[in-house]
């Protein structure tokens, strides 16, 4: 098997590829070192205990300004551009920091504010579904359903108007999508490529202007006018958080949901199951994010040699935790290949671990949940009517299209 595929987007746009590369590594050399030509050399946790290991010990693995791997040449064409450190978000921070910045909108995204959301998440929930039908028995649940859905709930509680949400999608699929051929903004260099944040730059710099001059109910009033240690946050600080909530707070919610529509329309007998039973759809919701695993990657960096299944770790390696594959772990998951409605329990790690876990796991659950309830109480007959296909992306990554046929009760 060739490892260094994993630096690959194209790999992750062939999950039966790179489920046998992955169930290959856990079997075979469940923390390979890999040294590609194209990237740095890195260490690859496959293992569900190796991945809780590592996030566990967050003071000795760090974030630093790389979370995400890249090639060298983009590496080091940020490098030369001067810019330093393009965004600063909650995934690029190690304590104290991390703790501080996570703390301004922690509150956000507890049940008892979650429960203030909830109505008005389920009436958009209702209204997707609404539409859904209107466009007939058959259409591309991705494009038509999953990418709307999440954005606008996400949109409502960040205080994004309706009539912004197309160009919010646009660069949100530009910013995830960059190596995708159907989805990426046209580039010619890293400097190119950094409109795309510019954009979202010049967008979050005016609505801050205006939630300091107004402020409101909404998370961008919050974040607008946060301070810690008594200082207002820096705006590098202020406008990254704004773009990891309004990007990554829908496009894995997204995928979450239409690759676990997808999963239950290519398995009728589990998709029977939750038809008879809504009870169910909770547990179902977590098959699906178990399923899909929409962030395939962060990368840690050791500050201390450290020893892994008898791999020597030095100080200064780059280590990669790849959840997709420990979310198949034999040793965790009973039939980790089968998605099982009712999965219980689901020790699942797409989330993340430990004080990285994601911030806004229990809306994205929430709206999912409401999402399936409509969706089950109304449909009959849910099968895949084409070609599903999948982004190219070796970082956040799910069905870019999902062609179904869906016959209502």
């Amino acid at each position: 098997m060739r490892y260094g595929d994993l630096v690959k987007p194209s790999t992750f746009a062939d999950d039966n590829y790179f489920q046998e590369l992955t169930s290959h590594m856990r079997e075979n050399d469940p923390l390979p070192f890999i040294e590609p030509d194209s990237h740095k050399a890195f260490w690859v946790a496959t293992k569900h205990s190796d991945i809780i290991e590592i996030e566990r010990q967050h003071e000795k693995f760090l974030n630093t300004g790389q979370s995400v791997l890249q090639p060298r040449e983009v590496e080091r064409q940020i490098e030369e551009s001067g810019q330093g450190q393009i965004l600063r978000t909650l995934i690029h921070m190690d304590d104290p920091d991390h703790k501080k910045f996570r703390a301004l909108t922690k509150d956000w995204f507890m049940p008892i504010n979650l429960r203030k959301v909830e109505a008005r998440v389920k009436k958009i929930a209702k209204k997707t579904i609404d539409d859904m039908f209107e466009k007939g028995s058959e259409l591309d649940f991705v494009k038509d359903v999953a990418v709307w859905y999440p954005l606008r709930v996400i949109m409502m509680i960040l205080g994004v108007p309706p009539e912004d949400e197309p160009l919010m999608l646009k660069l949100t699929q530009e910013l995830f999508g960059a190596e995708d051929p159907d989805l990426r903004r046209e580039v010619e260099s890293e400097e190119d490529r950094m409109q795309t944040i510019m954009e979202f730059f010049a967008y979050f710099t005016a609505m801050t202007k205006d939630r300091r001059h107004s402020p409101g109910d909404d998370v961008a009033s919050v974040i607008a006018n946060a301070e810690i240690d008594g200082q207002r946050i820096g705006d590098l600080e202020a406008m990254s958080y704004y773009i990891i909530i309004a990007t990554a707070g829908h496009d894995t919610t997204s995928s979450s949901a239409s690759g676990g529509i997808h999963a239950l329309a290519s398995n009728p007998s589990e998709l029977s199951k939750v038809l008879r039973d809504p009870s169910l759809t909770a547990l179902t919701v977590e098959e699906a994010i178990r399923w899909t695993s929409p962030v395939k990657h962060f990368m840690r960096y050791a500050t201390e040699d450290y020893s892994i299944r008898g791999k020597e770790i030095k100080s200064g390696d780059a280590l990669m935790m790849l959840y997709p594959s420990g979310n198949r772990d034999e040793e965790i998951f009973e039939k980790p290949d089968h998605f099982i409605s009712d999965r219980k329990p689901n020790r699942h790690l797409a989330f993340g671990f430990g004080a990285h876990h994601c911030l806004g796991n229990l809306l994205a659950k929430m709206e999912m949940k409401l999402l399936y309830q409509e969706l089950f109480s109304r449909v009959k007959k849910i099968e895949v009517n084409g070609v599903p296909e999948l982004t190219h992306s070796i970082f956040v990554s799910g069905l870019k299209t999902l062609p179904l046929r869906i016959v209502p009760r």
